[in-house]
């Protein structure tokens, strides 16, 4: 606590009590709203210092008179959520606290004042019935066409926000109709309580009174409100004194009258001086006119984009679809707009600013992930760099084109692979163009319902060599589609072709030997292929402040393909889905990360060469800074076979199948200059799996019996330095319940707790001057990384 009062009663701490017969979810809702509603000067500000530490600052001092203005506040937000009977009753205590201060040798009073508020809220007001009283004919049909869409239902809760967004579902249902000056001001929504029992005439003062006595006890015990919507009229005339806006103007359909686009418009160029064209080019086209002075853009771009066409009525949709579509190509930074009224039609002016036409852009990964500290058994420190060059309108045509070389080490810090420090190289270079519309030799029928576009072509060359192990090369070209439809992300890639070559080393072979499985892992062939994935990212619907994101993706390969007796020794052919969930929770100053992943790969290739198993290059790997991390990268699994961890110096593992959950809590800590300093505690569950048994690997394949065995579990806690402009973490992770241990179930025993694992009895290997090696499976993984883990 600091600067607080002495000798006198201060704000020591708030506290709300609701009372009533409230629904769970709707108490905590209240709770949490209710409380952003104190008066400033009842407030006990707390700051978070650690994770579970607070300290208070400048607390007010403490006046009973304030606790009126707090229940004024509380009171009106209660109203508009359609609470309007709620009862109140506050009451404080003051807890005496003597502090001594060593240095000034004496004892200071504190006067510690707890404000406490019970509030009974009552009944949520509920709409009896909803109806429109337009005086326009064409706004009452067009109120009324939609009418399921609306909030305001009769039977359901009633709320200033429902009302809200009833008035904003009529705008934007009638500025999709043509009323481009239409706002809400034109519409308003009445709320009538009255008991209808009461309009019955009567002259008998004593009934009048027992009347009015069930009405009031009526609206207490289950208060009801009938909700019309109505026209303004002249209700603007008569408010703003501007004698040009009339009802007649505003009030009526519009229709697109001319286009005309600027696609060379500079960031410093104003654009209402230029709606005047002077010096420009015009270049006259079916439903629009492009003005340009250097031809840097040609109109096909425009033409794929714009939505709205000469003489149609005004549509409010397609026109923010034309200007979000024509800003997402990446050709140009800004779309500014202006629009002149002329008659029942209005004039369009687009001024489109082009972005940095070419740039190269320079990116710096890292990754850390070991077991141990002092010496540990698998330490890796992963580096990789990458150069991209982008030009931003190939062919003057805004076709997005991306160039990029990459290269990466992963070292290997305690240099048991054989002394060498470097276990792994890779080196790629790839190739993307973007075209800003779909190109398909036949035309997709609602095409110009969809959002941004795209068709993709790329390829990529790549060289990874695992010292002593494999040299892969791969060739992977691919033709594909992008489109958005609101929220949600679609690619679909019809072509998408992987050759692949693949040298075995000694270290390799030699690991065949131990672990057979290997080998119809590491095949060669290529791969044919069709690809499919889904993205939608959207907000709660109780909380708009808790984000969802939803992924699907699936391939599949060989299918047509392997009908040829002689392309089944050449391709793959497999099935492979892949589902991910996040959900990101904000509090106050803190916020709860939610994960859960799945994937699964089936081969159905009947070639002894490509075994029962999906290549090694689309298997599913876990461990490491994004995945599980307590395991070093690709250190878990295959679900609780031991065969990997006892079968030589090669403990890479790949499966079929995986399934993993992560919930992680982030919080504050400190904040060094723009650096800001942020913990987390979090826990991974899952492993990987294949889907055949094998009856050299046991316990390798996904059986739900077995689940509870073959589960891992991780705990751990992470520091976060953020920077605004990337973000870097080191995570350090505990196994909790290891598959691989065979002691006490899998699960860690605090009491007996090593840093390293030493169940398993020692082997011979080669490459160990002593001719013995202890496999060590060490209990925890640090991990470093960039960007947050999900």
């Amino acid at each position: 606590m600091k600067n607080f009062p002495i000798d006198t009663p201060f704000v020591y701490n708030n506290k709300i009590i609701l009372k009533g017969n409230l629904p769970k979810d709707e108490k905590k809702r209240l709770l949490t709203a209710l409380e952003n509603y104190w008066d400033d000067s009842l407030l006990a500000r707390r700051e978070q210092i650690f994770l579970f530490f607070y300290t208070l600052k400048n607390p007010p001092l403490f006046d009973s008179v304030n606790i009126s203005r707090t229940t004024t506040f509380m009171n009106g937000y209660l109203n508009s959520q359609g609470y309007y009977y709620p009862k109140y009753q506050d009451t404080f205590y003051i807890r005496k606290y003597r502090r001594y201060r060593r240095w000034h040798k004496k004892r200071d009073l504190q006067l510690q004042t707890t404000v406490e508020l019970t509030i009974e809220p009552g009944k949520n007001m509920e709409i009896d019935s909803v109806y429109y009283s337009l005086l326009d004919s064409n706004l009452q049909q067009l109120a009324l066409a939609k009418r399921q869409d609306s909030k305001l239902k009769p039977g359901g809760p009633y709320s200033k926000e429902a009302v809200a967004s009833e008035l904003d579902r009529l705008v934007n249902q009638y500025r999709q109709n043509g009323y481009y000056l239409l706002t809400r001001d034109y519409l308003i929504a009445e709320g009538d309580t009255t008991d209808k029992a009461l309009l019955q005439l009567t002259i008998d003062p004593f009934e009048l009174a027992s009347r009015l006595a069930s009405a009031a006890d009526r609206r207490k015990k289950n208060p009801t409100v009938d909700v019309a919507v109505f026209q303004r009229g002249d209700y603007y005339r008569k408010h703003y004194s501007d004698s040009s806006i009339q009802d007649s103007a505003n009030l009526k359909p519009y229709y697109i009258g001319n286009l005309y686009y600027f696609p060379e418009t500079k960031a410093t160029e104003i654009p209402d001086t230029l709606m005047n064209a002077n010096g420009f080019k015009a270049e006259e086209h079916k439903s629009f006119t492009m003005f340009y002075k250097e031809g840097t853009f040609i109109d096909r771009p425009i033409r794929d984009h714009n939505y709205m066409r000469r003489g149609t009525l005004y549509n409010e949709d397609l026109y923010y679809k034309t200007v979000n579509n024509l800003s997402n190509i990446g050709a140009w930074a800004r779309v500014d707009t202006r629009s002149v009224i002329r008659g029942d039609s209005v004039d369009f002016y687009m001024f489109l600013v082009p972005a940095v036409r070419q740039n190269i852009t320079y990116d710096l990964e890292a990754s850390y992930n070991t077991g141990d500290v002092i010496g540990a058994a698998n330490s890796l420190f992963g580096i990789a760099s990458s150069v991209t060059y982008r030009h931003r309108n190939v062919a003057k045509r805004a076709i997005q084109s991306a160039t990029s070389l990459r290269g990466g080490v992963e070292l290997n810090l305690n240099n048991s692979n054989n002394g060498n420090l470097i276990q792994t190289t890779q080196a790629s270079a790839s190739q993307r163009f973007t075209f800003p519309r779909f190109i398909t030799p036949f035309r997709i029928k609602g095409s110009n319902k969809l959002d941004a576009m795209q068709t993709a072509f790329s390829v990529n060359a790549s060289y990874i060599n695992r010292r002593d192990y494999y040299e892969l090369r791969s060739l992977v070209t691919g033709w594909g589609y992008e489109w958005k439809i609101k929220n949600r992300i679609w690619t679909y890639k019809p072509l998408n072709i992987e050759l692949y070559a693949l040298d075995t080393l000694q270290g390799l072979r030699e690991a065949f030997q131990t672990n057979p499985l290997l080998r119809t892992a590491f095949n060669t062939g290529s791969v044919v292929s069709q690809q499919l994935s889904y993205i939608v990212s959207y907000p709660d619907k109780k909380n708009p402040g808790i984000n969802n994101y939803v992924r699907f993706s699936m391939e599949e390969a060989g299918f047509l393909l392997g009908r040829f007796k002689e392309m089944q020794d050449r391709i793959y052919q497999y099935i492979k889905f892949e589902g991910e969930y996040k959900r990101t929770i904000p509090f106050r100053k803190t916020t709860v990360a939610l994960r859960a992943y799945g994937g699964i790969g089936l081969s159905y290739s009947d070639k002894a060469k490509f075994g029962s198993t999906l290549p090694f290059f689309k298997q599913f790997i876990a461990g490491g800074p994004n995945s599980m991390r307590a395991w070093g990268l690709r250190q878990l699994g295959l679900g609780s076979s031991l065969l990997s961890d006892t079968s030589g110096s090669f403990r890479d593992r790949y499966g079929d199948m995986q399934l993993e959950v992560n919930a992680e809590y982030r919080y504050p800590l400190a904040t060094m200059g723009s650096v800001r300093i942020g913990g987390a505690l979090f826990t991974d569950i899952g492993n990987i799996w294949n889907i055949k048994r094998t009856e050299s690997n046991p316990n390798s394949e996904f059986n739900l019996r077995r689940l509870g065995k073959d589960v891992a579990i991780g705990i751990g806690t992470g520091i976060r330095m953020d920077f605004s402009y990337f973000l870097i973490r080191v995570d350090f992770g505990i196994k909790l319940k290891d598959p691989a241990r065979q002691a006490n179930n899998g699960w860690l025993d605090i009491s007996r707790f090593t840093w390293r694992n030493d169940e398993f009895q020692p082997i011979k290997d080669a490459t160990d001057a002593s001719g013995q090696r202890l496999i060590n499976r060490n209990n925890y993984a640090i991990q470093l990384g960039i960007g947050l883990p999900f």
